[in-house]
């Protein structure tokens, strides 16, 4: 009788759980729209939307549970097996799902006509975009301008089909032979535009502007709302949100385990650079962190000197201000190590742009177009540039530019998994000792 009761207990409790992450689940889904058509993106932002779904609704069920004792009723190893099967369930299903819908659509099922409004650059990639990405299941019926054919030829002189004009267009949409119009004029052709849309209004067609803002270069642009009204950004920080909490408790999880790691080492380090030379065991130096606030960054003292000036002269090979121990450290990014306390207090990342001097911000910022948006994101102890041949002095202009392009490319396409690939491949690039002195 006992055992019976118990066990209609954990039944009676499992339900009221399963009820209560069915509701909080389905809220979060509503906030964070994964139930929204997924054509056209990317798996993976697919799946981070599950799991950002998965992890407000567990925290919720769990803070609930605890709250009401319903979490007693289950041990420690099935409340972990349920958080950990319930998304790797829900990813699967979504994955499958992919993969017979890619199936079908191969194979003609599920397809959608589009056409493009706008035979220019824009239209072209977009149609190039749809042709490479097959499982998308969507079928080109032409391109549409009213313009002659003189006006309409690409800057390279390459041209494209011209299939009709506005008047057969809106007629195709009229009988349902178009289900999808992309309109790719320029946003100062304001008045072709409005007058596109007014004949296409009177159809069933979706009907989607692609703005050729989108052609300069932008930093992470993203859609917002001012009281209702659409803003695109241009210029914005990846680390925002969730993405910003995920990639500080990065940081603090994985720098402590390296200083607990290489407490002893850098303390020994500390006395081989007191021994050998007179000074101080650090070096700070100023440096712009994010938003151009300015910190201090920590170093160990590589030279006899320590500028921190407005002239900072860069590290060259065989400079002779470097000391002994100093020129090993250097060239084993070792001098670098201090700067986890910088990740532990907030100051920097584990990873992003390698923060420049003060004195080197404000002389290339006038020479380099775009070289201040490199501080959307704090600076790293290690950084896409860095692992990709950019490390060391850059004594031009262009080598310089080139490090601000990948700071750029970093800040573009960043994600979690982007970091752990640069860390791994940053104990590649010091085995090397490339381009350090």
């Amino acid at each position: 009788m006992a055992i019976r009761s118990a066990t209609n207990l954990q039944t009676g409790a499992l339900l009221v759980i399963s009820a209560a992450t069915l509701l909080v689940y389905g809220v979060a889904t509503e906030v964070s729209a994964l139930y929204r058509s997924w054509r056209g993106s990317r798996l993976i932002h697919e799946i981070c939307c599950v799991m950002i779904s998965w992890a407000y609704a567990a925290s919720a069920v769990l803070g609930l549970g605890m709250l009401t004792q319903y979490n007693a009723q289950f041990t420690y190893q099935e409340k972990l097996a349920w958080l950990l099967a319930t998304p790797l369930a829900l990813t699967g299903a979504r994955v499958l799902f992919r993969l017979l819908i890619r199936m079908l659509r191969k194979r003609g099922f599920n397809t959608q006509r589009f056409a493009i409004c706008g035979i220019n650059q824009i239209g072209l990639q977009l149609a190039n975009n749809i042709e490479q990405t097959p499982e998308l299941g969507m079928k080109l019926v032409g391109f549409y301008d009213d313009r002659p054919d003189n006006r309409t030829e690409l800057a390279t002189g390459q041209s494209m089909p011209h299939s009709g004009d506005l008047p057969q267009l809106a007629d195709m949409a009229r009988r349902g032979m178009v289900d999808i119009i992309y309109i790719t004029f320029p946003m100062r052709a304001e008045n072709r535009i409005r007058n596109y849309l007014e004949q296409l209004s009177d159809s069933t067609a979706s009907v989607y502007i692609v703005p050729d803002f989108f052609v300069f270069q932008m930093l992470h642009a993203r859609w917002n709302q001012i009281n209702g009204l659409p803003v695109v950004s241009v210029f914005e920080t990846p680390m925002s949100g969730i993405d910003g909490i995920l990639k500080r408790g990065f940081d603090l999880v994985i720098a402590l385990l390296l200083l607990l790691l290489l407490g002893v080492p850098m303390a020994i380090l500390g006395l081989l650079i007191k021994i050998s030379s007179p000074g101080p065991v650090f070096f700070r130096q100023k440096r712009y962190s994010l938003s151009g606030e300015e910190i201090r960054v920590w170093k160990f003292r590589s030279m006899y000197c320590c500028d921190d000036g407005p002239l900072v002269r860069q590290a060259t090979a065989g400079d002779a201000r470097i000391t002994p121990i100093g020129r090993i450290l250097r060239k084993t990014s070792l001098d670098e190590l201090p700067q986890l306390f910088n990740v532990i207090t907030g100051s920097m990342s584990l990873v992003g742009p390698r923060p420049h001097a003060t004195a080197h911000n404000e002389q290339y910022r006038p020479l380099i177009h775009g070289y201040m948006l490199r501080h959307k994101v704090k600076p790293g102890i290690t950084g896409l540039a860095q692992v990709n041949g950019w490390r060391g002095e850059t004594e031009t202009i262009e080598k310089m530019a080139g490090r601000i392009e990948f700071d750029h490319r970093y800040i573009r396409e960043w994600s979690l998994w982007m970091d752990v690939k640069i860390l791994f491949k940053t104990a590649l690039v010091v085995l090397r000792q490339e381009n350090a002195y």
